[in-house]
């Protein structure tokens, strides 16, 4: 697993559910081990965890569990002796799992030419497919807008991935820059992950030398701005006007600035963190201003993860602001005029 757990609250019920993970021997026990992990990480994100810790340690149980659902899944299926890669997209493929988190995935593998790749997805599907249903058992939804391994369009070989990214990236529409904010968080999980590492190589080398498109992402991005009036005041975005939505209007902005800074200076990593430490200066941001902006997106990952926990009832990633204390909503506003700034970097960088 890409990012370990070692470290991380030693606890004994960790212990004890990271060895179940490890000697899970039937893929139908993983959806009961599942709700102990989903109740295990709901207590202990009660303690006030960091946001950045709080998402990776969702995450990082997530991954094991749903390699673990791979692996064993392998062995309900006749598959051909090929390389292929199980691919995490969005927030899973960010290391920035929630509660609330459905699946975003795809797959990757070899194929000579596209006669053998039309050949292969006939295998491979089922096999994806399966893989959706075992995790949806889990309590991961299945993705409304359908991007998952088992949708032939996003199971495909080495070549036809690369030729996605390029259409996207040459040739941008609406629904190709809806595609780079969830298909550029590629993150190889499980299978020869050497497959997954050469299509992220490849879109680096795309996007660094794409200045048009990536003046259209940022463009983009701009559309969901902070949720705040001229007064620096937090703004209720929800249909009864007393709720915000923290992905849409704010956590997705340091994610999306994040995915640009990145792309555009070939940076390798994918966590939004890392993203902004190590792309940051290239935009033009000093280490003081990294500094505030993650420490920012880090707060608002805390009250996203805590709002799951104390609404969770509360529609999509709505928070109700009248059910924050004065201290949350002064992190809050602070968070958001971060989120800010952050845009104000990205229209200052690509002119908009």
């Amino acid at each position: 697993m890409p990012w370990s757990l070692e470290g991380i609250l030693p606890c004994r019920r960790r212990l004890e559910l990271e060895a179940a993970l490890n000697g899970l021997g039937a893929v139908g026990e993983a959806p009961a081990l599942a709700a102990g992990i989903r109740g295990y990480l709901l207590d202990v994100a009660g303690r006030d965890l960091g946001g950045a810790l709080a998402t990776r340690l969702i995450s990082a149980f997530n991954d094991r569990l749903a390699t673990r659902v791979v692996e064993l899944t392998v062995r309900r299926h006749r598959l051909p002796a090929v390389a292929w890669c199980w691919l995490a997209f969005g927030s899973e493929g960010r290391h920035e799992q929630t509660f609330v988190s459905d699946q975003d995935n795809g797959f990757v593998f070899a194929a000579v030419d596209k006669r053998e790749a039309d050949a292969l997805r006939e295998l491979f599907v089922p096999f994806a497919r399966d893989i959706n249903q075992r995790l949806a058992e889990c309590g991961f939804p299945l993705c409304s807008g359908d991007i998952m391994a088992g949708n032939p369009a996003w199971c495909l070989s080495v070549d036809e991935w690369r030729e996605r990214f390029i259409e996207w990236v040459r040739r941008p529409d609406p629904q190709a820059l809806l595609n780079a904010s969830i298909f550029f968080d590629l993150r190889p999980l499980c299978g020869d992950t050497e497959l997954g590492e050469n299509l992220r190589t490849l879109l680096l080398a795309l996007t660094s030398d794409a200045p048009a498109f990536l003046h259209l992402m940022a463009a983009n991005a701009l559309q969901a701005p902070a949720p705040l009036n001229f007064r620096g005041d937090i703004v209720a975005d929800g249909d009864d006007r007393h709720t915000v939505d923290l992905k849409k209007f704010g956590s997705r902005i340091f994610v999306d600035a994040a995915r640009i800074f990145a792309l555009a200076a070939g940076a390798r990593a994918v966590n939004t963190s890392a993203r902004l430490r190590a792309a940051g200066p290239a935009a033009g941001m000093n280490a003081a201003e990294i500094d505030a902006i993650d420490a920012a997106f880090g707060q608002l990952l805390r009250i996203r993860v805590a709002g799951q926990r104390r609404w969770p009832d509360a529609a999509d990633h709505g928070v109700p602001l009248g059910e924050l204390d004065d201290f949350e909503r002064a992190v809050l506003r602070e968070a958001l005029r971060q989120a800010r700034r952050l845009q104000q970097r990205l229209k200052v960088n690509y002119a908009l």
